[in-house]
């Protein structure tokens, strides 16, 4: 026996339908829909019919085998055989992420595919593997923020029971499992909420259309649909993080935010479920209350990412100045964002036009709320062509470096630690032809804009521009690939050993560099990450003298009162 209910507060009637038949559903209270199946079960098909309409997918469809315009399918999570027993779990904070497209990662392209590496990232040094979105979205290959069907994992991938083997294989290898969901928005593909009730409002915008209704008529409800939803990830499928896309685009003006009623439902289940449960959110605010507790007024997200921190490193090894750039590149912009996170803290930013931002206090925040790198899937994929850093070897290792060392949590995107030549570029596979079209010019128009030529801009719906993305697992073994992955596990393995290296107190950072940018050093208590940010070899003077060398990407050479580096070298120096 199966229980079907959803939620309709405004219609006259409402039909479930069946493979076999139609059948009428009772209302219930607060606007719900119910009927009991005796024959329903575990891989029964249905939708749902509003008012004579067409049948629908459910809002909360569990698997959407047919697509996101077909039906929804009965999943039961308890059939699951769970051997994670002794999986405790894992505070986030300063742990090691690695983010993944499930698409790209692998030829295969699947979550059982992905889970033949789990060993490999185990190895690597990673702590939490952090995938993008699963949620059902249209076609096959897609980034995912796309997603219409937010309870079902798409089926390309695997399917629902895949993701559940995945997070079992993960945590069986020591890993935790971050994953990326979308709550501001849904796609324009197969998005059907509108026809059961008010899930969106027209008294806030958004730059995808009318905001997911969280504080208008019915908001109760739709409040309810998402924190169901993030629940449902940590307990039906043993996840143990979230990562919440673009939460400054979760408009509320409710007495208390959605992220608040978030934080507090998810740590009371925490404590139900015995394991640590985080909540990791991006955010273009620069507000150090995202990361501060419900009860001091803050959203009480466990942790938070930090474009400041990612733009003045991009900036200071590429030299870009473009775009939200122009206010990044000085090696003094780095050195803030390297102690006190955001680089716009209330002062003027000139890519937005205004004050941004405000300061994050030492004594209230520490390193490991914010989470720190040199690329994710925004930074390459959002990029004209979806090139990765054109950076030399050295540059590759000096940036490592300085992220592994650094006071907060780091985060790695997927084919960076051997330096991937693989783009990671824009892709969608939409099947309405004037839809696929809006989003090939649209592309093309905003890189025009900057002085692209429009043909030079990958087609997101050519299958070609997919599978270039697709990472090269034959590049790791070769030179200079190679060279750059054991430097990334000769890193991770010695922060790991290192206290001082994963002390996240920002005030146990000290940093001296070259106003001209040729040289900066990074104090982690005795230790001190001398790098060269120069094409010419260099001596780079170190505050203390240097007792000895415990580790150089290629040549490095003590000299009184400094290291000797190529150009482009780094090194770590204990004094």
């Amino acid at each position: 026996m199966h229980t079907f209910r959803v939620w309709v507060p405004e219609a006259t009637n409402v039909d479930l339908v069946l493979r076999d038949g139609v059948l009428p559903m009772r209302f219930a209270p607060d606007g719900w829909w119910e009927r009991q199946v005796v024959e329903a079960h575990h891989g029964t098909d249905y939708a749902y019919s509003v008012d004579g309409s067409d049948p629908m997918p459910d809002p909360r469809s569990p698997w959407q085998p047919d697509g996101v315009h077909g039906f929804s399918r009965v999943f039961e999570p308890d059939r699951f055989e769970w051997s994670d027993d002794n999986w405790t779990g894992r505070d986030v904070r300063g742990s090691v992420f690695y983010e993944l497209h499930l698409g790209t990662f692998t030829a295969g392209g699947t979550l059982d595919a992905a889970a033949e590496h789990l060993d490999y990232l185990a190895v690597l040094g990673v702590e939490v593997v952090s995938l993008l979105p699963v949620a059902a979205f249209p076609g096959v290959q897609g980034w995912g923020y796309d997603g219409v069907d937010l309870y079902a994992v798409h089926e390309p991938y695997g399917g629902p029971e895949a993701l559940q083997r995945f997070v079992n294989h993960c945590h069986e290898a020591g890993l935790a499992v971050c994953l990326d969901v979308v709550y501001n928005h849904l796609g324009p593909s197969g998005n059907y909420l509108g026809s059961f009730g008010p899930y969106f409002t027209n008294r806030h915008t958004t730059p995808w259309g009318p905001a997911v209704n969280l504080d208008d008529t019915g908001s109760t409800e739709v409040r309810r649909w998402i924190c169901d939803n993030a629940l449902r990830w940590f307990r039906d499928f043993h996840i143990d993080a979230l990562r919440l896309d673009a939460v400054h685009a979760l408009v509320d003006d409710s007495p208390t935010h959605l992220l608040q009623q978030l934080s507090d439902e998810t740590a009371e289940l925490s404590g139900e479920l015995g394991r640590p449960l985080g909540l990791v959110a991006e955010s273009d605010l620069n507000q150090p209350s995202t990361v501060e507790p419900v009860s001091s007024g803050g959203m009480g997200m466990t942790a938070q990412w930090s474009d400041d921190f990612h733009h003045a490193l991009h900036s200071l090894l590429t030299g870009e100045r473009f775009g939200y750039y122009v206010d990044f590149g000085d090696p003094a912009v780095f050195a803030k964002t390297l102690t006190r996170v955001f680089m716009h803290d209330g002062t003027y930013s000139t890519f937005r036009g205004k004050i941004w931002g405000h300061p994050v206090d030492p004594r209230k925040e520490h390193g490991g709320q914010f989470l720190a790198y040199t690329s994710n899937h925004d930074q390459i994929g959002n990029r004209a062509l979806g090139d990765r850093p054109a950076l030399t070897p050295g540059q590759l290792a000096i940036g490592a470096a300085l992220v592994l060392t650094s006071p907060y949590t780091p985060m790695l995107f997927m084919g960076e630690e051997w330096g991937a030549s693989t783009p990671w570029r824009f892709f969608t596979d939409f099947g309405e032809p004037e839809l696929a079209e809006a989003v090939r010019t649209g592309r093309r128009r905003e890189f025009a804009e900057f002085g692209w030529n429009a043909d030079e801009i990958p087609d997101p719906q050519d299958p070609r521009t997919w599978r270039s993305s697709v990472l090269d697992w034959s590049e790791p073994d070769e030179a200079p690939h190679h060279e750059v992955l054991m430097w990334y596990r000769h890193l991770l393995t010695f922060r790991a050993r290192m206290p001082e290296l994963r002390d996240d107190r920002l005030e146990s950072v000290g940093i001296s560099f070259d106003p001209a940018g040729a040289w900066l050093v990074v104090a982690r208590g005795s230790l001190r990450v001398v790098a060269n940010l120069a094409a010419e070899d260099a001596v780079v003077p170190v505050d203390a003298d240097p007792e000895y060398l415990v580790m150089s990407f290629g040549a490095a050479e003590l000299t009184d009162g400094g290291l000797w580096l190529p150009g482009h070298g780094v090194g770590i120096v204990s004094v």
